[in-house]
């Protein structure tokens, strides 16, 4: 007996019309995406393989978390439940991530069948609306449990950008007192078919407003390249450097190790070049239609025309969004 071991039975479902009971897959374990969607996926061929008997528990990264039995004095020992979390959704993330990094484990039991009735919709009600309350109670799971990993949580689920959460010192203290191990020992060691997106993925191209293209100049008295408007110039296809633009997974936009930035979030505000920083939020920015939002202040990308006429140069700011606004609409030529 191995108290630590958190065990689920395989879920099968009872039809909600009929009362038919539809047995499920013995091969399935709980897998999830970036945003904290959970999902049932197959046990890859390798994994099938190994296993000789098919009554052997199936290690899991995460239980469904409607069905599963713990020993009580580990479930007490652990920290039970997050209790600043409401309603339905997320928990089973975050006593998932809690189990593995805190030294127990999650198992699956082939021989073990409960059914379930699977509703049409919650029978009880979600005062600021289920999506809301999702994404508050996944987002105090990124936020205690997954480090510096929680950026592609983000960046997966934007929406939870700016989102009221709680208060989280005591889930944090918790998993100090529990020595825990990092979200990193997670994917390593539990979840290692999570993958982790690549600078290969990211988008690469031209931002355009017009006929005018998003360029980066430096002169010789300063330390960055300033931003500023001017003539695309892409000749025979091939894009100058300087026009060039990487917008990322996490919703950085880049030039090499050089990422749109604004040091404060008051309208106006100019828009620059800093070196990237990961989970810095000033930069980070999310294409809405036509325009360009910078995520932490919700304004839009803006030019600002400075100078007399004769000798005019755009700026680059944020400013509040306009649906009108045509030095607002941006074209994000992306491939």
């Amino acid at each position: 007996q191995d108290p630590t071991r958190v065990v689920s039975p395989i879920i099968d479902i009872i039809n909600l019309d009929t009362f038919a009971y539809v047995a499920a897959s013995s091969d399935l374990r709980g897998g999830f995406d970036w945003s904290l969607h959970f999902k049932w996926e197959q046990l890859s061929p390798e994994q099938k393989a190994k296993r000789l008997d098919p009554t052997e528990p199936i290690k899991t990264p995460i239980i469904a978390g409607g069905l599963f039995v713990i020993d009580k004095a580990w479930f007490n020992h652990l920290g039970k439940y997050d209790s600043a979390m409401d309603i339905w959704g997320g928990e089973n993330f975050e006593i998932s991530f809690r189990v593995w990094m805190c030294g127990g484990s999650l198992e699956i039991i082939p021989c073990s069948r409960v059914g379930h009735v699977f509703r049409k919709k919650h029978p009880y009600v979600f005062p600021e609306g289920n999506a809301n309350t999702y994404i508050k109670n996944t987002k105090r799971t990124a936020e205690v449990w997954m480090d510096e990993f929680k950026q592609y949580y983000y960046a997966a689920r934007p929406a939870a950008q700016g989102r009221p959460f709680g208060n989280i010192q005591s889930r944090v203290e918790l998993r100090k007192k529990l020595k825990c191990h990092s979200f990193k020992w997670y994917l390593e060691n539990v979840y290692p078919e999570l993958r982790i997106p690549e600078e290969s993925l990211y988008q690469t191209g031209i931002i355009r407003q017009r006929q005018s293209c998003l360029e980066s100049h430096k002169s010789e008295d300063q330390e960055l390249p300033i931003l500023g408007l001017n003539p695309c110039n892409s000749s025979k296809g091939t894009v100058p450097k300087a026009q060039e633009w990487t917008y990322t997974y996490n919703h950085h936009v880049r030039q090499q190790q050089l990422c749109m930035s604004v040091y404060t979030l008051f309208p106006g505000s100019q828009v620059l070049l800093s070196p990237c920083k990961e989970g810095d939020n000033k930069q980070r920015w999310g294409k809405v239609g036509s325009h360009i939002e910078h995520i932490a202040s919700r304004f839009c990308l803006d030019t600002e025309t400075i100078g007399d006429t004769n000798e005019s140069i755009k700026e680059l700011v944020i400013n509040p969004c306009e649906s009108t606004a045509m030095s607002q609409r941006w074209d994000m030529v992306m491939s």
